[in-house]
């Protein structure tokens, strides 16, 4: 995943964590009010990622509006922008200094990917195409 979708749902989680300051809160908040300004001038209040990211905010936990918040900004090679990646990159160094920041930035590409947040679980399973044999 790229750095600007992870900073962006990395904030969206982060935020829902207990135990944070009112200062902490204040400039991740700061930080995240910035990048999506940035966004939202580069591509527009409505476009297909602006819409992508409110619907995320709506519900950050939920796997498929982060996917489509991914292709979103993929499609459009929002990591190609300095300004851009130079603020999610500041959101990122906020939300690693909190405690258990780390848990918050997740990253992942590819095929059969399982994530898990929170203490939780995950795990992938693979079953095999039917053989042939298996079909008659």
């Amino acid at each position: 995943m790229e750095p600007i979708t992870t900073a962006i749902i990395a904030a969206l989680t982060a935020g829902a964590a207990g135990g944070l300051t009112e200062a902490t809160k204040k400039s991740i908040n700061d930080a995240y009010s910035g990048l999506k300004a940035l966004i939202e001038k580069k591509f527009g209040a409505k476009s297909d990622v602006t819409d992508a990211i409110e619907k995320l905010e709506s519900k950050p936990e939920s796997l498929g509006r982060q996917q489509t918040l991914a292709e979103e900004l993929k499609a459009t090679n929002v990591s190609a922008d300095p300004k851009l990646l130079g603020a999610a990159q500041s959101l990122l160094e906020l939300i690693k200094a909190l405690p258990q920041g780390e848990q918050h930035i997740q990253s992942a590409g590819g095929t059969g990917i399982a994530q898990a947040d929170r203490g939780s679980t995950a795990s992938v399973s693979f079953v095999p195409p039917p053989t042939k044999r298996d079909s008659d």
